[in-house]
């Protein structure tokens, strides 16, 4: 049997980096993860640790995003400031190693959401004041 696949070498994230985020089923993922109340019963430690490894790596993309319009901003600008903030944060939380725990993967999961929330403050357009 052959394979029809082809194995993309690109260290350097050159393909990746045009490519938009799959947004909305992350975006579902958060909130279902954010809902869990007692999911012992439903999920086991395995689970877990591969829904936070889906968000580690989604982060890290949404990260990207974030950094990349943040740099385009002027260095006095307030967004670009608190961007540079929650990139630090967000990045001394994924370098912890993820477990097998609903409280793992809930601390991922408010990890996109807050990324995305930035990404959206500096998508939107800064208000024009009036002297």
């Amino acid at each position: 049997m052959t394979s029809s696949h082809t194995v993309l070498y690109d260290p350097e994230g050159v393909v990746e980096a045009d490519l938009p985020l799959d947004r909305e089923p992350h975006e579902l993922l958060v909130r279902a993860v954010l809902a869990w109340t007692d999911p012992g019963e439903l999920l086991q430690p395995r689970d877990c640790h591969l829904i936070a490894l889906e968000l580690t790596g989604h982060a890290r993309a949404v990260a990207d995003d974030v950094r990349k319009r943040a740099e385009r901003l002027p260095a006095g600008d307030g967004r670009r400031a608190l961007a540079e903030v929650v990139l630090r944060e967000a990045a001394r939380r994924l370098a912890t190693t993820p477990e097998g725990t609903v409280r793992c993967a809930q601390g991922r999961a408010r990890i996109v959401r807050d990324l995305y929330e930035r990404l959206d403050r500096l998508n939107t357009p800064r208000p024009v004041s009036s002297a």
